[in-house]
């Protein structure tokens, strides 16, 4: 394990716990997007075969990382937002069908199925705060419900759902089940083939280490043409490359959702981040950062007047632990840690902290003992 704390390289007294925000990068993604601009300097696209084979490698790290049965179930999209409009205005809607939703969801996965309004389409939120919350989901779903959009891991709480008893709830319903999975790819094994999803979709910019604008869309196989596409270009052809043909049909593969010019600078960089995780492998990341978020847990359960907010069940844990303190205001808490160099954020009633699998202890510790402080003042 400590051949990879190597890999990042954060400023002295830096105490980083905001992956579930934007994470820092590995020493190997800085490198790799150092070496592809020297290339475009010194050879411009001299080697662009080599950047495609890059950009194949990238995709298949993403098929294993998400479980897709093929590479071909994979997109490169701009961000999470992206891959939630084309299913949401991708699909062919009827006056009167209904999606639902929990009453917890980042902006991202509720504002895409709001803006459905002027097709008739209404949306359905379910509170997560009762004992089942699965089954609250599910019992939502009615005769004319289409989708279930759902996050794995509710950013501001970190619930994590259970995935497969929705995914096996919406197959017996007949209804689509669509998975916002940022909060939960690259900290927490993910599997699309277990869950039984229609899609899914991250951003490469938290817990995958990578850069902004990079993400992934999985889309299922035999749902794929049923999704009306909104963007064309030369990329997301059958036959790209072929450029004199006059006649042209989408790529079958997710490739479709792929209008142009891909985004190779962000791909050399979440290409090596990935390579990362995989040397170390999800179930090791995934045990590391349940073991980080054990300390937060103890040593904020500890502190008088220190109140979580995440879910106490291990099963329901995530990356993400929030917390607030008895009598301060939650924006001047965040403050006083931001001050102090622990980079975190608020976040729905408190102040989230997110470690990732390389947080080290001491940057725990430390992180406790000024929260103590700032709740003894």
């Amino acid at each position: 394990m400590s051949m990879f704390l190597d890999e990042f390289a954060q400023a002295p007294g830096l105490r980083y716990l905001n992956h579930a925000a934007v994470a820092p990068w590995p020493k190997r993604a800085s490198q790799a997007v150092s070496r592809f601009a020297d290339e475009n300097v010194f050879l411009g696209a001299r080697d662009y075969p080599q950047w495609m084979v890059m950009e194949q490698r990238l995709r298949e790290r993403l098929m294993r990382l998400t479980n897709a049965p093929s590479i071909d179930d994979i997109a490169l999209v701009k961000n999470t937002s992206e891959a939630l409009s084309f299913v949401a205005f991708g699909l062919q809607w009827q006056v009167g069908d209904q999606i639902v939703i929990s009453d917890e969801e980042f902006p991202s996965n509720r504002i895409v199925w709001e803006a459905l309004a002027d097709q008739g389409v209404h949306v359905i939120q379910v509170s997560l705060k009762g004992q089942d919350p699965e089954a609250d989901l599910l019992a939502a779903c009615g005769d004319r419900v289409r989708l279930l959009a759902i996050s794995a891991v509710q950013f501001a709480s970190g619930l994590r759902l259970d995935l497969v008893r929705l995914g096996q709830g919406c197959r017996e319903r007949k209804v689509l089940f669509c998975i916002d999975a940022i909060q939960q790819l690259g900290a927490l094994p993910f599997d699309v083939q277990a869950y039984q999803c229609d899609f899914a979709m991250a951003d490469g910019h938290k817990w995958m280490l990578g850069p902004e604008g990079l993400g992934v869309f999985y889309c299922r196989e035999d749902i794929r043409p049923q999704l009306k596409l909104s963007e064309y270009g030369w990329h997301m052809l059958e036959h790209m490359g072929d450029y004199t043909r006059s006649d042209w049909k989408p790529a079958h593969s997710a490739r479709r959702f792929e209008c142009g010019s891909p985004n190779m600078l962000g791909a050399a960089a979440l290409d090596a981040s990935l390579s990362l995780l995989e040397e170390i492998g999800m179930q090791q990341v995934s045990a590391l950062v349940a073991e980080r978020v054990q300390w937060l847990y103890e040593g904020l359960s500890a502190i008088p007047g220190v109140r979580l907010h995440s879910p106490q069940d291990p099963q329901r844990r995530s990356g993400i632990v929030s917390f607030s303190i008895a009598g301060k205001d939650n924006a001047k808490v965040y403050q006083q840690l931001n001050q102090e160099q622990v980079v975190c954020i608020p976040r729905g009633p408190g102040v989230r902290f997110s470690p990732h699998f390389y947080t080290t202890k001491q940057i725990i510790d430390e992180t406790l003992l000024i929260v103590r402080q700032i709740a003894e003042r």
